[in-house]
């Protein structure tokens, strides 16, 4: 790990490689461990790889304001990442948050972005005439929606940060696709807290080792989760500030990837947003679901997303 200045900040940055650089950036509530399974290949492959745990995670820097965390400012820290190594352009891969990070850097800094992957959450531009949790609340009408529940200060980070490893173990168990039905009904219903009526598993998935867990769990212990949380809270922010973007398309080639059971895809109920991703992209080469995996498609199902990352970056880089 190294610690790498860009944009008034330290990230914190697994660094390995050479060749065409890749960043890759995770979601919340994960690390830059999150992508321990497709770094070793991308090196093989002949790449240079920069994992960064994003801003307000683990040891990166993570400022106190809310609207330090809007995506002009996460985005801005990727290319700052990239002018750090000495390079002029990086292929960008993200997950869960790291997803609309990477989307919206190949937007705001088209030239410094060679090609983009997203993982299992969709482009669809601005996503709606209305700011986010206008449209949340109007889709989920009388129904716990676990983005709405993070806008309210302290509250969820209380939440997590009371029992933190059991905390990421329901967390990562509920929405993987080795979850079951009743755990995803109990995410449904109508709820108080994101935790309420989800009890962690007996043993862990196959894919999430004791020592991964543990990994996250003493990273989240040290860090809190505000850090993650505050970029739920700038949702409607971002929708207002980044409105000259409402029909741009990514003209970068493009690969979106996502589990079979990731709950993204249904966050509007009645709405296909995979095939609402079309008309934002000039060059989406392919839209992979991975069968049987969840939300955390990368350590779910390596060797698939892998296959699909190397296929993709034969044909651009």
């Amino acid at each position: 790990m190294k610690r790498v200045e860009v944009n008034g900040i330290t990230l914190e940055v697994h660094i390995e490689g050479s060749g065409p650089l890749c960043v890759l950036v995770h979601g919340w509530p994960e690390l830059w461990w999150s992508w321990r399974h497709q770094i070793g290949a991308l090196v093989t492959a002949g790449y240079r790889v920069a994992v960064p745990n994003v801003r307000g995670y683990g040891q990166s820097g993570a400022p106190d304001e809310v609207a330090d965390y809007r995506m002009s400012e996460l985005s801005a820290d990727i290319v700052g990442l990239v002018d750090a190594l000495g390079e002029e352009q990086a292929i960008l891969i993200g997950h869960d948050w790291g997803a609309p990070i990477v989307w919206s850097t190949a937007l705001l800094h088209p030239d410094r972005v060679r090609a983009v992957i997203g993982m299992s959450v969709p482009h669809v531009g601005r996503g709606g005439p209305i700011p986010p949790t206008e449209l949340y609340r109007a889709l989920h009408p009388n129904r716990f929606f676990y983005i709405l529940h993070f806008q309210t200060p302290d509250v969820p980070e209380a939440e997590f940060e009371g029992d933190v490893r059991d905390s990421l173990s329901k967390v990562y168990f509920m929405n993987s696709g080795d979850s079951t039905p009743e755990v995803r009904r109990a995410m449904r219903e109508r709820k108080t807290g994101y935790l309420d009526g989800i009890e962690a598993p007996a043993t862990l998935p196959n894919w999430l080792t004791e020592s991964d867990l543990d990994r996250y769990a003493e990273a989240y212990t040290q860090s809190g989760f505000r850090g993650g949380i505050n970029r739920y809270r700038n949702m409607d922010r971002d929708w207002a500030e980044l409105a000259h973007f409402d029909t741009a398309q990514i003209e970068q080639p493009a690969l979106f990837v996502a589990g079979e059971h990731d709950s993204v895809l249904r966050y509007a109920p009645g709405i296909d947003l995979l095939a609402m991703m079309d008309p934002f992209f000039t060059d989406l080469r392919g839209k992979v679901i991975v069968p049987g995996a969840g939300h955390w498609v990368q350590q779910e199902r390596p060797d698939d997303v892998n296959r699909a990352i190397l296929q993709f970056l034969k044909g651009v880089a």
